[in-house]
């Protein structure tokens, strides 16, 4: 493993410290390995938000554009998340 030297404020070091007093995490190494982790999956996220609104703006410069209403769309579109989201987090 790499051996990197950060400079956290005192917030951060203070919710570091409590993660590890807490029992949550051994140490504050695998507190940290644990926020990045979260930001890598931000990151893909962001990417992958990225890609698809090229992929529309690729296709509104074509000429595709959806049926209805600004509105209509919006809608749809959010009932398509939460669809999404449900079945995701359905057990």
């Amino acid at each position: 493993m790499v051996t990197r030297n950060v400079v956290l404020t005192d917030t951060q070091a203070e919710m570091l410290d409590g993660l590890v007093k807490s029992g949550r995490y051994q140490n504050v190494s695998e507190a940290m390995r644990a926020g990045l982790r979260l930001l890598e999956r931000e990151e893909a996220m962001m990417a992958a938000l990225r890609g698809r609104i090229e992929a529309s703006l690729a296709e509104a410069d074509a000429g595709a554009f959806a049926d209805g209403s600004v509105e209509d769309i919006i809608n749809q579109a959010f009932d398509s998340a939460e669809r999404r989201h449900r079945r995701r987090h359905s057990v």
